[in-house]
């Protein structure tokens, strides 16, 4: 039997049941709940720069200032907010709902390379920028721990081995790793002797900048073949530290250990996470500005 026959031989029966239809429909629709604020994913960028040891004016005038009079040029972007602290400077750019956030990321870093002649030249890494709305909470928090391996030997691998792997999830926007310890060199100058030897911290921080610099040293030429340079300079332990010169007094030199104590720590003493009486490196993974979902399962295959 054909279903539309009865339709065709009741056309009266069939107006009434499409009007019907119409009509609830129409009065569904009205009933439909709106929310006054819905959820919208901006596309959002957020530039890091880590200036250690710059107070928040020097952060804010030097590094936040610039990086905003490039980033202002950007097209396509709706609000920008940024905050400067001791020794960072978050800036967060949020584009209109039109926009490619990978469009939008290319313009960032066109923008982070032209204000690179105005940052700070002994800024130590260039800014970083990430596809992320710092609003959003983590959907991930490992903690990472060792009863074997001190803390900052912890953290070098989850910044290196474990923050690597979780980046390259599909969905995964940025990666941070937080309360291990890095490895350091604590200079504490004593401050008799320097003023016995007449010198200050101004010239132990000279002294130090100088002899610990790793730059090119340029080749040898030869009629034949021409070699490059490969020397490091760069000291990475208090014993490689403590025979530096920093000045000449009477004729001898003055080196760092005759007016400093200089051990090998790490970067920060007062920042740690502790879980069950046990220091441990975190990292958190935070999806990107345009995803909601991320796949399962992928930490068993790594």
């Amino acid at each position: 039997m054909n279903p539309s026959r009865l339709f065709i031989l009741r056309p009266v029966a069939t107006s009434l049941l499409m009007i019907g239809v119409l009509l609830v429909g129409i009065v569904a629709y009205r009933q439909l709940p709106v929310s006054a604020l819905p959820e919208v994913d901006y596309p959002t960028i957020q530039v890091m720069t880590f200036y250690p040891g710059a107070d928040p004016t020097v952060i804010a005038s030097s590094v936040t200032a610039p990086l905003e009079r490039q980033f202002g040029q950007v097209p396509g972007l709706s609000q920008m907010t940024s905050t400067s602290s001791l020794g960072a400077s978050v800036i967060t750019l949020q584009f209109n709902l039109d926009q490619s956030i990978d469009i939008a990321e290319q313009e960032v870093q066109a923008s982070i390379n032209s204000a690179g002649t105005y940052l700070p030249a002994d800024l130590p890494n260039p800014p970083i920028y990430s596809k992320v709305n710092p609003a959003d909470a983590p959907i991930m928090t490992l903690a990472v721990s060792s009863d074997t391996l001190p803390l900052p030997k912890v953290e070098d691998l989850a910044d290196t081995q474990l923050a690597q792997k979780i980046s390259q999830v599909t969905g995964v926007g940025l990666v941070s790793i937080s309360g291990g310890q890095k490895p350091a060199v604590r200079i504490q100058a004593n401050p008799t002797a320097l003023a016995s030897y007449g010198l200050s911290l101004e010239d132990v921080r000279t002294a130090l900048a100088a002899a610990n610099v790793d730059q090119a040293k340029g080749t040898l030429d030869g009629p034949r073949q021409s070699f490059t340079i490969g020397a490091n300079d760069q000291l990475l332990s208090g014993a490689q530290y403590r025979p530096i010169i920093v000045a000449y007094r009477n004729g001898g030199p003055v080196r760092l250990d005759n007016i400093a104590a200089v051990t090998d720590s790490v970067d920060s003493t007062s920042i740690v996470c502790d879980q069950r009486s046990r220091a441990h490196a975190t990292a958190t993974a935070t999806t990107a500005a345009s995803t909601t979902t991320m796949p399962i399962g992928w930490l068993e295959n790594r």
